[in-house]
Order: C-alpha cells, then sequence, then structure tokens
C-alpha cells in the first residue's frame, strides 16, 4: 500500500510534466541573426538620433500649432538624448535577450518611422474638456 500512494504520484507527475519539456530550441542561426540586428539597430538609432530634433519640431507643430515651434525642439533634444542612450544600450547588450526576445527597447524601433502618426493628446484647456465624439 505505501508503495501505491508513493509511485502513483510520481507517475501522474512525469506524465503530466513530460510534454512540458519537449519544446524545440531555437536555431543558433535564428539567434546570431537576432543579435546581429539588435546590434545593428542600436547603431543605427546612435547615428541616426539627431534627426530627432527636426521630427519632434516638425511632429509637435503638425499637432499643436505655433506652440509646436517651441515645444518641438525641446521635445527633439529629449528624443536624440533617449535614442542615443538606448541605442548604445542596444549595441553593447546585443547577446542579451531582452527586453521581450530581442525586441527594440524603443517605440518606434527607427527614426524614420513614425511620423505620420497623429497624437491623440489635448492641445488647450477647451479640447480637454470637451468629450469625443460618438461614433
Amino acid at each position: 500500500m505505501r508503495i501505491r500512494t508513493r509511485v502513483l504520484p510520481l507517475l501522474m507527475l512525469l506524465c503530466f510534466a513530460s510534454p512540458a519539456f519537449a519544446q524545440d530550441s531555437p536555431k543558433p542561426e535564428t539567434i546570431v541573426g537576432k543579435m546581429a540586428f539588435k546590434f545593428v539597430r542600436g547603431v543605427t538609432n546612435v547615428a541616426t538620433s539627431v534627426v530627432e530634433l527636426p521630427k519632434q519640431t516638425i511632429i509637435n507643430a503638425r499637432d499643436r500649432g505655433p506652440v509646436g515651434y517651441v515645444v518641438g525642439p525641446l521635445a527633439g533634444v529629449g528624443m536624440t538624448f533617449y535614442r542615443v542612450v538606448i541605442g548604445a544600450a542596444e549595441a553593447v547588450f546585443c547577446m542579451v535577450p531582452q527586453p521581450g526576445y530581442y525586441d527594440p527597447m524603443i517605440d518606434p524601433e527607427f527614426v524614420w518611422q513614425g511620423w505620420d502618426v497623429k497624437r491623440n493628446e489635448p492641445i488647450t484647456e477647451n479640447e480637454a474638456e470637451q468629450p469625443a465624439p460618438a461614433n
């Protein structure tokens, strides 16, 4: 009786746990390719980070009006610094599969992406108080 009470839970554990370990690991070529792309993405973001200045100026002027010509360069300086730091971190830590599985640490991934996205934040107090239109 003692053997049955000890063996039965062990057999059940082996039956249910074995499929969990049956996952195939990724191929080395895939891992190295993702590492290389993360390194190139980091170096590219460091090299092209200065484009954030005109990008943020144009986006803020489009979305906020004339105030965007003041806010945009300030946001551009901040985003330039942010993109340099994130790009350097991705280049230095290209072998580390974080965040996610070699996913980009910044969105948009590159500076030339995200120009057409319109921000939904209110520009003035009047817009903040108005309810959103119903669809």
